[in-house]
């Protein structure tokens, strides 16, 4: 499980002009954490920060740590509002995170030997990811940092489902509790793009015709 810290600062001007203010005075991101058997928590945390730790796609599936004026709290990201043109953040919501307490959150697949896949090196077809995350329920120190999909053995036409796929100690599929057997990955036979030769697409009748004309 990746680790990640935040640092934060607890926040009492609410509303959406004191957020307005946090971001275009002071570079801040307004955001609220809820859960874990407690009043929602407004908070304010550093626009660099938060666009640093963005750049790791793991971020979004693992427990962070805030540190909210010198104390601690786990939270998992819950939500993200960013602007519509620039895609900057423009808030965030964070859920507690309570250990020996199960969550639930989305966890990204991972497909591994793509390269040799047996549908792709032998049958000459593509792989096709058809989830690109996974929901699943564990306990906190168990959460993954992605699921992985094993892509070797796979033939053109098979598709792998929720159920082929052998979770993390500790980890359970939402989808299969809800009897949904979701399809992860495929290897399907590639496209051919055919070419028409035009001359030879002609009917007969129209080549003699053309082969008379000349003659004339």
């Amino acid at each position: 499980m990746s680790e990640f810290t935040l640092n934060a600062q607890a926040r009492n001007d609410l509303g959406k002009g004191a957020s307005r203010r946090l971001r275009r005075n002071a570079n801040l991101i307004p955001a609220v954490i809820y859960g874990g058997n407690k009043e929602p928590a407004s908070i304010s945390l550093e626009n660099r920060e938060v666009a640093r730790l963005l750049l790791n796609d793991a971020a979004f599936s693992s427990i962070l740590t805030l540190n909210i004026d010198g104390k601690k709290e786990s939270v998992l990201i819950k939500d993200l509002q960013r602007h519509p043109a620039k895609s900057f953040v423009l808030h965030a919501d964070f859920i507690r995170v309570i250990a020996g307490q199960k969550l639930t959150t989305l966890v990204p697949v991972v497909l591994l030997n793509e390269d040799s896949c047996v549908g792709v090196k032998l049958g000459g077809g593509d792989i096709f990811r058809l989830a690109t995350e996974i929901e699943v329920t564990c306990l906190p120190k168990d959460l993954p940092d992605a699921i992985e999909v094993d892509m070797a053995n796979i033939e053109v036409g098979q598709i792998v489902h929720l159920d082929e796929i052998t979770a993390p100690k500790g980890v359970e599929f939402v989808a299969l509790s809800h009897d949904n057997n979701i399809a992860v990955a495929s290897v399907q036979a590639a496209r051919v793009n055919v070419e028409v030769d035009e001359d030879q697409d002609q009917p007969a009748e129209a080549a003699e015709g053309e082969t008379e004309a000349e003659e004339k």
